[in-house]
């Protein structure tokens, strides 16, 4: 969240390293209730980030078929002995796909990888079940917005007052999502001072009360995410995910830090384990996911039936492709000097056109004047570019939307000749920290 409370870090304190544990992969698919999640990866919500046009854009650079993959399957797919360059660029994907039809499901291996992307379950920013009942129709638009290429999306609410939060449910339910979700995460003061998110964690009976009357205010699946517990002295994780099963929820998210811990650390996945060894529901495990190696390491780990990763895919826009191809081939495609201006110039145009479309709605509902968006992002996105410091003192001088992908455009012509470029893993190095909320 920005502004007052915690921000989130782009490095990882000392961040462990995985290797793909041997026969175990990100599970294929998880239900909750009807809803199909495939693959088992999930977009993790995060305020003034997983608005509808960077979840379209995960969802576009996630595009994935095993059957483009066969052909470069090592004789052991469990058996990770190279990172490939050359992935392919965001503005060619929809290109290809629109030319021939998209992958036909009943010819990919269905244990393997995903139908289409490699992110199974978006989820939108995290917003105030208060302010979402009493907002006016136009501005419940711009916090609600999703296209039909979206599904199946989430929605995530917080707040304190169970009649409020069902109200709110209801809104979501009725303007088409798939899910509902209760933030009972997010460390930020200003959340956690109205008893909101993790504030929360202090009161289970208030929270017993939320799960049941937003439960029998919705029929859509109901889920919620949390952390451990309020610090190391409270840890309520098991005893909530219990209540949740009993409650009637469909699935629960596990961040595995405490919300005095904030972002801190490292997170501590027995307590996924410990949860889903607790319940019979899916529970989804997150945090310090990096890499597709990290992410088959949770599973095997934990055992969770899904993922769920923020700051990584914020940094690395191909982290759920990444994942797809790993569990189908045991190796994946590592993005090139091109694939990053590519990357960097889709999110930016996808940005100005939506900008451009919502600009005769009324003020509440359009997206706005784009360069300050595109500011926050390049804070992401350049890193792992040769020069990328550069780039972004440029960018940051930018006044306008159009100025700040001129500036990108022009400083990839400049450097077109590099072609040596860090890793993906490298983009959390940087010690700056971003502004956003689980």
């Amino acid at each position: 969240m920005a502004g007052k409370g915690f921000t989130v870090k782009k490095d990882w304190d000392n961040p462990r390293k995985h290797a793909m544990p041997d026969g175990v992969r990100v599970p294929a698919e998880m239900r909750i209730g009807p809803v199909l999640v495939a693959p088992a990866t999930v977009l993790a919500p995060m305020a003034g980030v997983t608005d509808t046009v960077f979840r379209r854009f995960i969802r576009h650079a996630s595009l994935f078929s095993a059957e483009s993959e066969r052909e470069k399957r090592p004789e052991n797919p469990c058996q990770v002995s190279e990172v490939r360059p050359a992935a392919p660029n965001l503005l060619e994907i929809e290109a290809e796909r629109e030319k021939h039809g998209g992958p036909d499901s009943s010819e990919i291996e269905a244990e393997m990888t995903n139908l289409q992307s490699g992110c199974g379950l978006l989820m939108t920013e995290f917003t105030s079940a208060d302010g979402l009942s009493r907002m006016r129709e136009a501005k419940r638009r711009r916090y609600l917005t999703f296209y039909d290429d979206e599904h199946p999306i989430g929605a995530q609410l917080f707040g304190s007052n169970a009649e409020t939060l069902a109200e709110a449910a209801r809104i979501v339910q009725d303007t088409g999502f798939d899910t509902v979700d209760l933030n009972l995460g997010c460390p930020a003061k200003r959340v956690v001072g109205c008893n909101g998110g993790s504030g929360l964690l202090r009161d289970l009976p208030k929270i017993a009360e939320i799960f049941r009357t937003v439960r029998q205010a919705v029929t859509i699946p109901f889920t919620v995410k949390f952390r451990m517990g309020w610090n190391d002295s409270a840890i309520v994780c098991v005893e909530l995910a219990r209540m949740a099963e009993a409650e009637g929820l469909n699935a629960v998210a596990l961040h595995a830090r405490t919300r005095e811990q904030g972002y801190s650390g490292q997170a501590r996945w027995e307590w996924i384990g410990a949860v889903k060894q607790a319940v019979k529901i899916p529970v989804v495990g997150n945090g310090d996911i990096r890499t597709p190696e990290d992410a088959a390491a949770m599973v095997a780990q934990t055992g969770c039936d899904a993922v769920m990763i923020g700051r990584a895919a914020a940094a690395n826009p191909w982290i759920f492709r990444q994942i797809a191809q790993y569990t189908a081939t045991g190796v994946y495609d590592q993005a090139t000097f091109a694939d990053r201006h590519h990357m960097i110039r889709a999110y930016f145009e996808m940005l100005l056109a939506e900008a451009e479309a919502t600009r005769d709605l009324p003020r509440d509902a359009r997206l706005g004047e784009t360069a300050g968006k595109m500011k926050q992002f390049a804070t992401w996105f350049t890193h792992g570019v040769p020069a990328g410091g550069r780039l972004r003192k440029s960018i940051y001088l930018a006044k306008t939307g159009k100025d700040v992908l001129d500036r990108v455009n022009l400083f990839f012509a400049d450097a077109s000749s590099v072609t040596d470029v860090p890793s993906d893993s490298d983009f959390a190095a940087s010690p700056e920290a971003v502004a956003m909320c689980d």
